[in-house]
């Protein structure tokens, strides 16, 4: 199976999914949140800085339950209004 190249929209989430992990882990241990969630440090890292746009959903509900912020939230900045993302093309 061939996997499709990621769109520019696709990546800016990936990017804005990784911006609100980092938020949410405020300074934690970077190994600690990784070893609650299940993946290593470096994974962790890789998904905070949109080396890894799309992770996987259970990557995502593990990140979320170690970093205790609501799935939801993580949807939503994947899903953010056309205004941010237009917002994020002038910025970068």
């Amino acid at each position: 199976m061939v996997r499709l190249p990621l769109t520019p929209e696709q990546l800016a989430a990936g990017r804005r999914l990784g911006g609100l992990l980092r938020t949410a882990r405020a300074g934690a241990d970077p190994d600690a949140v990784a070893a609650a969630a299940g993946i290593s440090a470096e994974t962790l890292r890789k998904i905070e800085t949109g080396r890894i746009p799309s992770p996987g959903f259970g990557t995502v509900v593990r990140l979320c339950a170690a970093l205790d912020i609501p799935v939801a939230d993580a949807a939503a900045v994947w899903d953010a209004p056309e205004s941010d993302r237009a917002a994020e093309n002038l910025a970068g």
